[in-house]
Parts: structure tokens; C-alpha cells; sequence
């Protein structure tokens, strides 16, 4: 009994600790919070979705998603072996080409228009605040912040930790420029040290243009919230218009309604990077599945889709490949171009490119 109540006062301690270090961020206050207290969708001191948005399935208990989560997942659910990724030189692409390259899960790098950009970067090894957990995948080659040039625009779709990496964020600060995220996300970045002329806190329907490229905020059905207090700041997708190219960012977002408004409003798209992974039915409604994503690219009005939010964390109880095995052969069959290059591959967003089933054979 004695050892006991030691682990649970040395548990309690712990959890103190790490509720008040520097890397849960903080919350908004001050005129960020009354701006935040104006809009539409944020009632009793939090976000809300614009349709009803349970975090689990209807009738699932949460003591049945901890369970299944914790003694449920596949047992292909890490790869055997390291996966394959591309060795690719940032610094050196000439900033004269229209490039994507994705590093896994949802951080990818863009180049578009002269400017570069960073998505979600999640270079740390883990999706968590806990050291050791939810450990990336064993990788063939690990990209890091030393590898990032100087990044014109930074792009937060939210602050999960599996988008919002503390250490990441730390390292990259004296090398971003500016910041593109959603009301509420720049509390935390003002914490770490990023000056609050460099952040740009966008609503629903709100754009900000950095010379030639116009970002837009779209809807999200997600949620957001670094411990226990959820939806303290904004979850969102984001429209990229260049000169010739107009992308649709996705970040994290289950299935609704607000995907056809946004092909209406904002569409086509010449490319959109959309999430396909981390799924589950008992989450139904935070997280697409597969199928739902290539409903999402011909809803919005995509000429083609290309999948991220897979092939790095073991966040969800599906082997680790199912997702792109299930999107690509949905899209096939709807008929929609899909891209998967491999994580580091150079893409081009204006060129032709090859990019094959890279995931196969690997167990």
C-alpha cells in the first residue's frame, strides 16, 4: 500500500510539472481572448464546431476506446523495418520551382510563388508530452529543423501535439518569418519566444495576403487543446491561392457538410493535401476514413488529391499502410488522380511526376 500511494503522489507531481512547463503553451487572454469571445462558434470559453461534433461515437463508452486503444491495435500497426524516404536537399531547391515535400504524418514543405512554406512540422520524434511516447516510425532517414531553409510563412492548421512539436518550434524560431494559423494558436508561439508582429491569427472565412499569396481560413470538424481543456483555440483548413496554382490545405477534419460549402465557395482546387489516417469508428466524426477523403477531393472540386496524416505515428489501431491502401484504391475506382510520393521525394506541383505505391512489400 505504501508503494502504492508513493506511485500515485509521484504520478500527481508529474502531471503538476508538466501542466505548468513552457511546452503546454498557454491560453489566450487579453484582446486575443475578446476577439476570440466575438465569433460566432466560440460560446462558454471554447470553439465549436458548425454541426454537432461528438469526440467519440454515440454509444461507445470511453472506457471501451482506451481499451481497444491500448489492447486492440493490429499487429501490423508499426512497420517491420524502416520505411523509405528520399534524401532531399531544401536549401537547395531553386526557388524558382513550384515543389512539395512530405515528411510524414501532416508536416510537409512547399515552395510556391518564391516563398517558402512549412506545414505542421513535427521533427521531435513523438506526437506526445511524454517522453518515449507515441514514438515516429523507424525511419531510413530522419529530416530535423537544421534541414529547413528560412521559411517565409509557417502554416499551424491547430494544436495537437502531432502538429504543434514544441521542440520543433523552438528550433525553427529565428528561421520563420511569418505565421499563419488559426485564433487562439499564436498564446502558445507568444510563450515560446515568436514575436506577435510575426503571427497571423485568421477566423473562419478570414484571409491574409504575404505578397503573392493569399491564405484563407476554411472549417474544420476537428477539435483542438494540449491537455485537458479542449477547443481553447481554433482548428482549421486552409485555401493557398498563388498566381497559378490554388491548393487546398486540409489539416485534421472528419466528414461533413462544411467540405461542399467550401468547393463552393473556394473551388477547384488544383491540388488538394487531405488527411487519411489516425482513423477509427469510435471517432468517427474528428477523422475521415479513407473513402471519405476521395468523397472530400471531388466534393471540393480537386483535380487531384495527394493523402498525409499516415506512415509516421501509430496514433490509431490500423496497420500502419492500411490507409494508403484503402485511399488509392478508392480513388481509383471514383476515378479521382491521387498522389503518394514517397516522405522526402521532390514534387512537383506544376510538372509531371512519378510517384508509385511505395508502402507495398514492406510488412
Amino acid at each position: 500500500m505504501t508503494i502504492l500511494l508513493a506511485l500515485i503522489v509521484l504520478a500527481a507531481i508529474a502531471a503538476f510539472l508538466l501542466i505548468r512547463s513552457e511546452q503546454m503553451g498557454a491560453l489566450a487572454s487579453g484582446e486575443r481572448l475578446k476577439r476570440m469571445e466575438a465569433e460566432s462558434t466560440y460560446k462558454e470559453g471554447a470553439f465549436q464546431n458548425l454541426e454537432i461534433t461528438p469526440a467519440i461515437k454515440e454509444g461507445v463508452s470511453q472506457v471501451k476506446v482506451f481499451s481497444q486503444f491500448f489492447f486492440g491495435k493490429d499487429k501490423r500497426n508499426v512497420p517491420s523495418k524502416p520505411l523509405p524516404v528520399q534524401v532531399t536537399d531544401l536549401k537547395r531547391i531553386p526557388l524558382s520551382e513550384n515543389v512539395m515535400v512530405w515528411f510524414g504524418h501532416s508536416s510537409y514543405y512547399l515552395q510556391l510563388d518564391g516563398k517558402r512554406i512549412l506545414v505542421d512540422p513535427v521533427f521531435s520524434g513523438n506526437a506526445s508530452p511524454i517522453p518515449r511516447s507515441v514514438r515516429a516510425f523507424p525511419m531510413q532517414h530522419v529530416y530535423t529543423a537544421a534541414d529547413m531553409p528560412e521559411i517565409d510563412i509557417l502554416v499551424i492548421t491547430h494544436d495537437h501535439w502531432d502538429h504543434l512539436d514544441y521542440p520543433t518550434f523552438k528550433k525553427l524560431k529565428d528561421q520563420v518569418k511569418q505565421v499563419i494559423t488559426g485564433e487562439g494558436v499564436g498564446a502558445h508561439l507568444e510563450r515560446w519566444g515568436y514575436p506577435s508582429e510575426k503571427i497571423h491569427e485568421l477566423y473562419w472565412g478570414q484571409q491574409k495576403k504575404l505578397d503573392s499569396l493569399t491564405f484563407t481560413s476554411a472549417p474544420a470538424r476537428h477539435f483542438s487543446g494540449r491537455w485537458l481543456k479542449r477547443n481553447t483555440s481554433l482548428w482549421s483548413s486552409f485555401v493557398l491561392q498563388g498566381d497559378s496554382l490554388k491548393l487546398y490545405l486540409g489539416g485534421d477534419s472528419g466528414y461533413g457538410s462544411h467540405f461542399k460549402k467550401i468547393g463552393a465557395e473556394y473551388g477547384p482546387f488544383d491540388l488538394a493535401i487531405l488527411e487519411n489516417g489516425q482513423y477509427n469508428e469510435n471517432w468517427q466524426y474528428i477523422h475521415m476514413m479513407p473513402e471519405e477523403a476521395v468523397l472530400v477531393g471531388q466534393e471540393i472540386g480537386a483535380k487531384a488529391i495527394l493523402p498525409v496524416h499516415n506512415s509516421k505515428f501509430p496514433l490509431a489501431n490500423h496497420a500502419w499502410d492500411e490507409p494508403m491502401i484503402r485511399i488509392t484504391k478508392e480513388a481509383k475506382a471514383k476515378g479521382l488522380p491521387i498522389h503518394t510520393p514517397e516522405m522526402g521525394q521532390l514534387f512537383y506541383l506544376d510538372k509531371p511526376n512519378e510517384t508509385k505505391e511505395w508502402w507495398l512489400n514492406i510488412d
